[in-house]
This record gives structure tokens, C-alpha cells and sequence, in this order.
């Protein structure tokens, strides 16, 4: 029976530059990237060196601790470049597109005949395995694990985002083949959240359950929260809809397929569109000559609390549906925190555009001030609708007290659960960054 759970706390920051509901000309890039970096925790030891030829599905690196979980080539072509970072720590492994786009066979049979062994050691061998997430702490799902339930998130409600209704509303047969894939791999239930009204809401096989309210209503952990919250021992894995998409085609195909419609957004590009592509393709030939360049302009693969800067000749992400592009915000700014602030967005009350809430704004990637002591305010409380007390969660963290961070709520939260806390704090704190160092802690004294 579906239910509809409303969300009261949360915050959607107004920005200009939402993509129209449009497709754009398919962007045939020539180079495409695997980066590590993408996903914590992870000890990626290579399977390829350059020169050497991959289809799509080809392994290019492995999880050292997890040998099992293998990072696939998206396109077919030839291993350009492995490029590395400090202590040659690998940052993304290059490929340069041969246009067929072959890929290797996955074919395992009919979708009924499917037990769950021959289901995980598919989505191993594809690739796809990494593209699913274990909570608590926000880890690649440890494949000897069964997992409680499993949770999909159907929207995404985060800045300018993706709209799922719009780039997957003709792969309905294909995402119900991806349900009944997921489902092989857990006891328990799986759960869908959508908003009202979706298109998704014929789905089968699925504990339906709607959300309404701001953001981040349409982030995963929200959903668990409100549905059947994570206790400790509790495992549970979850996914986006569009990786339920790349599950359902390669079980229908036995091919690794990972073309998707990608939103293009951001104050600064010219024409806010969605564009096709695939998954680990070069932003070049997407955002070239298309934005302004009237300002000093910051990248994101992703959207703008959680996404990754990037440079324009950089990689989307393989996690990321989203390119967005903001002013840096590295200008001097005469009077700014005397102004009346008509044009600056504000949380609280600070300016007098809180008297337009209507009004999208232009906003830079600018702190506006440094860190200051970390106070006790009530702004966290007001944007995460949990039942738990993020400032003593933080400061737990920072003083390494682990029957603390466990009594208050660190199994239910990841980093894109507490962007906003981080986005409204006038204290500037790095709030994403503490809770990931006290998850990274967490998981080594699990161990």
C-alpha cells in the first residue's frame, strides 16, 4: 500500500539556469574516463595499461579489498592514459572512444531462471555493481553481504536537477526488468520513492511510497528514514533510478549500455538543455561554446552541493546525471555585506530578497568568510528532516568519540544527507568532510 509522507524541513535553493524540458543534439565525445576518486574507500589496483584495447564492460581496475568489484570500460576504443595525482594515487584512467561502441556479452538467460548468485556475479563482472550504494557510511555494497531491504530513489529534488519524469519516461518496460533483477539480491523489500502523481507509480514488484516537500526529500536517505530507518547491524544498499535503468538493459541485452540524457545547467550556460550521452564522457564537447564566459566559470559534475569541480577539458562522472556551471565568485565585491542584497539569495533573513521567494538567483561558488567557531544555532535542525542532532553528530566526529557518533545517529546519514546543513552555516563549517573522516572511523573500528 503506497503512502504519502510529507516533508516539512529542508530547503530549495532558487538558481537560475534550469534545464528546459529539451533534448539537445547528441554529443558524440571522442574520450571518455573512469575516475576512482568517484567512490570512497576504494583501493583501485589496474587491469589494463595504455595502449591496450577495450570494449565496453572490458575491467580497467579493481577494488583491492574487494577483488570481485570490478570498474568497467564505458565505450569500446583504447586505453589512452592512466593519470595520477599525489603519491600516484590514480585519478582517472582514459579512453579514447573507437565510435561502434561493442561491448562485451553478459547474456545469462532469461530473467526468471536468475537466482541470486548469477545476478551479483553479473553485475560484478558489468560493472555495474559499484554503481549501488551500502548505508551505513556510504560504501561500495560488500557483495557477501544480503542487504535487509533495498532502496530506490525515483527524483531527485537537489539544485537544478535532473527530472527523471522527463529523460527516463520511455523506459518504463526496461526500468520494471531492473526491479525484478534487484530484487534477487534481498530477503526483504524494495522500496521505490517518487513524487505524487509520477509516471513511475504503475510500477510492480515494489513498495511504493511518495514524498512531498522540499529538498533533499528526493535523497535516499531521507526516504529510509522516514520508511524503515537504519539501525545498528542493519545493511541496506540503495540506487538512483537511472542506474536502474543501466541494470534493466543490461539483463534484456546482455550488453553494458550507459547512454543517458544529461542535464545541463547553471546561470552560465547560454542554453539550459538535456543533452544525450554516456555515462564518463568529456565535458568539452558538451560545454564548448555553450556558456557565457562573461564571468570566471567553476564546473561541476553534479549539482552544487554535492558535485565535484571539474576543469573543461575533465570527465562527467559515472555516479552524476547533472553538469553544472556557476560564476567562481573570485571577484572583489564593493559594499557586499552592506547591501540591501535585491539580487543575493539568502537562507535566513539577511537580505531583502527573502521578501521575492519566487525569484531564481545567480549564485557564485564564493564562501563569503571564513570558518568561525562552531556554535549551537538551530539553522542544521531546520534543513535535515531527521530525528537526530547534527551539531553534537559533528562535534562528536571531531573529538573521535565513537559511542557518541553511534548513539547520535551516525549509521543513517552520508554526506549528501548534510550538504545543506553545510550550505546554510554561517559558521562555514566543512560538514561533509567531518562526517566522511567520522564514517572512514567508524569503518575501521567496525572492522
Amino acid at each position: 500500500m503506497s503512502n504519502t509522507i510529507k516533508i516539512k524541513k529542508g530547503f530549495d535553493i532558487k538558481l537560475k539556469g534550469k534545464a528546459d524540458l529539451t533534448v539537445g543534439k547528441a554529443v558524440e565525445a571522442t574520450r571518455y574516463a573512469v575516475k576512482p576518486t568517484e567512490f570512497s574507500g576504494l583501493k583501485p589496483k589496474l587491469s589494463v595499461k595504455a595502449d591496450d584495447i577495450v570494449k565496453a564492460g572490458t575491467p580497467i581496475f579493481f577494488n583491492k579489498a574487494q577483488p570481485e568489484v570490478k570498474f568497467t570500460s564505458p565505450v569500446s576504443g583504447k586505453v589512452v592514459s592512466v593519470n595520477r595525482g599525489e603519491r600516484r594515487r590514480i585519478l582517472e584512467i582514459e579512453i579514447e572512444s573507437d565510435g561502434k561502441f561493442e561491448s562485451v556479452d553478459f547474456s545469462r538467460g532469461g530473467i526468471n531462471s536468475l537466482d541470486r548468485d548469477t545476478v551479483k556475479q553479473t553485475l560484478l563482472d558489468s560493472g555495474l555493481w559499484p554503481l549501488m550504494v551500502q548505508r551505513p557510511f556510504g560504501v561500495i555494497p560488500n557483495p557477501e553481504e544480503t542487504p535487509r531491504d533495498i532502496f530506490i530513489t525515483g527524483f531527485d529534488s537537489a539544485p537544478l536537477a535532473t527530472d527523471y519524469e522527463f529523460t527516463l519516461k520511455d523506459e518504463k518496460e526496461i526500468i520494471q526488468k531492473g526491479i525484478e533483477v534487484i530484487s534477487k539480491l534481498t530477503d526483504g523489500k524494495v522500496y521505490l520513492g517518487l513524487r505524487p502523481g509520477s509516471v513511475f507509480s504503475s510500477l510492480k514488484g515494489v513498495e511504493i511510497n511518495y514524498f512531498e516537500g522540499p529538498h533533499p526529500a528526493g535523497n535516499v536517505g531521507i526516504q529510509i528514514h522516514h520508511t524503515a530507518p537504519i539501525n545498528k547491524g542493519d545493511v541496506v544498499w540503495t540506487l538512483n533510478i537511472q542506474t536502474l535503468v543501466y541494470i534493466g538493459r543490461l539483463f534484456t541485452t546482455g550488453k553494458l549500455n550507459l547512454e543517458r540524457l544529461i542535464a545541463v545547467t547553471g546561470s552560465e550556460v547560454k542554453k539550459p538543455q538535456y543533452v544525450k550521452s554516456i555515462a564518463g564522457a568529456s565535458v568539452k564537447p558538451i560545454l564548448e561554446n555553450s556558456t557565457s564566459k562573461a564571468v570566471k566559470e567553476r564546473i561541476i559534475s553534479g549539482h552544487v552541493l554535492t558535485g565535484d569541480k571539474i576543469e573543461l577539458n575533465g570527465y562527467t562522472g559515472l555516479l552524476q546525471n547533472q553538469i553544472t556551471v556557476i560564476p567562481e565568485g573570485d571577484e572583489i565585491e564593493p559594499f557586499g555585506w552592506i547591501s540591501p542584497g535585491f539580487n543575493k539569495f539568502t537562507a535566513g533573513k539577511a537580505f531583502l530578497s527573502k521578501l521575492m521567494p519566487k525569484k531564481a538567483y545567480t549564485l557564485n561558488a564564493n564562501y563569503h568568510g571564513g570558518e568561525r567557531a562552531f556554535v549551537i544555532s538551530g539553522q542544521y535542525e531546520k534543513v535535515l528532516p531527521m530525528d537526530i542532532l547534527p551539531v553534537f553528530l559533528l562535534k562528536a566526529i571531531l573529538v573521535n568519540d565513537i559511542d557518541k557518533m553511534e548513539n547520535l545517529g551516525i549509521f543513517e546519514v552520508i554526506e549528501e544527507d548534510m550538504a545543506l546543513c553545510e550550505y546554510v552555516c554561517t559558521s562555514k563549517v566543512e560538514v561533509q568532510s567531518i562526517l566522511r573522516n567520522g564514517m572512514d572511523t567508524m569503518i575501521k573500528e567496525l572492522a
